[in-house]
C-alpha cells in the first residue's frame, strides 16, 4: 500500500504565500510523476505542478507564481505558492505515478482546502 500525506493548506489573504508538501510513503520502488491538481467548486480538476523525467510543468494560471520541487531521496513534493490569487482557492490534491511491488499505478492523497480570501 501507498500513503500520501499532505500538509500546508489553509486561509490566506490575496498576495499571500503558502507552501503544501507532500510525502509519499509505503511500497513504493520508484516514482515516475509526482504532482499538484486542483479542483475548484464547480471546475473541472486541473493541473498546477509536475514533476517528471521531462522536467516540471505548470498551468498556465500558476506560471511565475508557483514552484515545485521534489525530494528524491525522501520521496516528497513540496509546491510554493506565491502571489496568491482568490482564483487560486481550490482542494489541492497530490498526485503519484509510481511503481509498486508488482506493478505500475497511480494514485491521489485526501486532498488540502487552500482557501485566499479578504
Amino acid at each position: 500500500q501507498v500513503q500520501l500525506v499532505e500538509s500546508g493548506g489553509g486561509l490566506v489573504q490575496p498576495g499571500a504565500s503558502l507552501r503544501l508538501s507532500c510525502a509519499a510513503s509505503g511500497d513504493v520502488v520508484s516514482i515516475h510523476v509526482m504532482g499538484w491538481y486542483r479542483r475548484a467548486p464547480g471546475k473541472q480538476r486541473e493541473m498546477v505542478a509536475r514533476i517528471s523525467s521531462d522536467g516540471i510543468k505548470y498551468g498556465e494560471s500558476v506560471k511565475g507564481r508557483f514552484i515545485a520541487s521534489r525530494d528524491n531521496a525522501k520521496n516528497t513534493l513540496t509546491l510554493q505558492m506565491n502571489s496568491l490569487k482568490p482564483e487560486d482557492t481550490a482542494v489541492y490534491y497530490c498526485y503519484l505515478y509510481y511503481t509498486g511491488v508488482s506493478s505500475v499505478e497511480d494514485y491521489w492523497g485526501q486532498g488540502t482546502q487552500v482557501t485566499v480570501s479578504s
